[in-house]
């Protein structure tokens, strides 16, 4: 993807910013390490500022640049995690940048800045201390759907959106399976709410992942890597309607498998070499069946292409065999990542016993440049962070945690929040912890001393993250 001259100065604004933050964060601001980042960050805002006025935005987990949004890239995914972390732990929305900023103006802000790490409320003491400027103003962090019934609401319109997307691949499997047009109208207002709530809700989206259904496991499957892939993609910038696109491509990418006799697809124990010849025919089954039943057009072609390639591997080992070699489809490839974490994590008929989410995405690492896309390994291992949303943990305290939100800071995401879900007397409880709480001696309260397997302790996911 190539960045316009726009992008690239969005960009250089959000990676200048995020390493002055952390520079001063481990050094005095007036070490020479410091100043050379603080003029970088001067002579990119003045070239932006033009005599008029910058603001940067958090919304959700973006950032927006005088109401345009920043697109992630590989080279800055990181910078703009510690970023959005930074804003966040200060309750800081927006931060505005007018007229020419000087030196004194930038030491002002970080000095603001550094003073809010210890503090409580972190956003009043922010803005009581940025005085002396009056070229940078502050707005404090909206929290999004307060106004409409706070969080409880809007964690069951995300759950509504993800059984309706589950009922639907149902319903299109069942009308695949007869040979009717499938209705991509209804699969494209599904999306269209999903896509929408990626934005403001990606947590709790794709903590809706965890669900597992072991009756039902190719709908809630071809529903997770939907939402896996519709974040990914999300992560990578695209638009809307890219995302549409993608999220209806994940969501039929097995539709292949109604070809496979029921007798092998729901057999209780390993496959024989034969009936691995058959499974390994639903990607060609997928993508004929797409162009046979909705005819050619742009969804039908990229949804058969996706059908088609999200088994081939990155490096091309996979099924189906081909006679030459291709470039894999970024869609495809993205697929692939989601497809292949999705079911690691899923118990399914034949691999009754499924992985921890932390050790899925360490064999999903280990699969890079073989089976999977490097780089987008690298962003969707960043985004489902260390111990994803569904780890159960054993914590230092003898206490049970399940992480319901990562920790967006590359550096420090094996920290996650948790409901703690057995006390240390090993009680059924539920009260929320941060793993980045740290005592007045300044040592973390509590620590992770490994994971665990919910289902051995009987934990259902539902339960507790919806």
């Amino acid at each position: 993807m190539l960045l316009t001259n726009k992008g690239r100065k969005d960009k250089d604004l959000i990676n200048s910013l995020s390493t002055l933050i952390k520079t001063a964060q481990i050094h005095s601001l007036n070490n020479v390490a410091v100043k050379n980042a603080a003029k970088k960050l001067i002579d990119g805002l003045n070239t932006l500022l033009s005599g008029g006025s910058v603001t940067l935005e958090l919304v959700g987990e973006f950032f927006h640049l005088n109401g345009s949004r920043i697109r992630y890239s590989t080279d800055s995914i990181l910078n703009y995690n510690i970023l959005v972390n930074e804003f966040k732990t200060r309750e800081l929305g927006s931060v505005i940048f007018q007229d020419i900023l000087k030196e004194d103006d930038i030491k002002i802000f970080l000095t603001a800045l550094m003073s809010t790490d210890s503090s409580m409320p972190p956003f009043e003491v922010l803005s009581e201390n940025l005085t002396g400027t009056k070229n940078i103003s502050i707005v404090k962090l909206r929290k999004p759907g307060k106004s409409s019934g706070g969080a409880l609401d809007r964690k069951k319109l995300v759950k509504k959106a993800y059984l309706n997307a589950v009922t639907l691949t149902k319903k299109m499997s069942d009308q695949a399976s007869k040979g009717d047009k499938i209705n991509l109208k209804k699969a494209k207002r599904v999306m269209e709410v999903i896509v929408d709530q990626i934005v403001e809700e990606e947590p709790t989206l794709i903590g809706m992942t965890t669900i597992k259904d072991h009756d039902e496991y190719t709908y809630f499957h071809c529903v997770n890597v939907s939402i896996l892939s519709l974040a990914l993609g999300q992560r990578l910038g695209l638009s809307k309607s890219a995302l549409a696109e993608l999220g209806i491509a994940s969501l039929l990418h097995d539709i292949g498998k109604i070809e496979v006799p029921k007798e092998i697809l729901n057999k209780p124990n390993v496959f024989t070499e034969e009936e691995w010849q058959v499974i390994h025919k639903h990607p060609t089954w997928g993508a004929c069946g797409i162009l046979k039943i909705q005819g050619i057009d742009t969804y039908s072609i990229i949804a058969a292409i996706a059908a088609f390639e999200h088994h081939l591997n990155h490096d091309l080992s996979g099924y189906p065999k081909l006679k030459n070699n291709i470039q894999l489809d970024f869609f495809s490839s993205i697929i692939a990542i989601a497809d292949n974490y999705d079911a690691m994590t899923s118990a399914r008929v034949y691999a009754r016993v499924a992985l921890t989410p932390d050790k899925a995405l360490s064999v999903l690492l280990e699969r890079r440049g073989t089976m999977v896309d490097p780089y987008l390994a690298k962003i969707f291992a960043n985004m489902i962070g260390v111990y994803p949303i569904g780890s159960l943990l054993m914590l230092d305290t003898n206490e049970l945690g399940l992480v319901f939100e990562s920790n967006k800071d590359p550096d420090l995401n094996d920290r996650p929040r948790v409901y703690v879900v057995k006390d240390s007397k090993g009680n059924n409880t539920k009260y929320t912890v941060d793993l980045m709480e740290k005592d007045e001696q300044g040592n973390f309260k509590r620590s992770i001393i490994k994971t665990l397997d919910p289902n051995a302790y009987k934990i259902n996911l539902v339960d507790y993250l919806f």
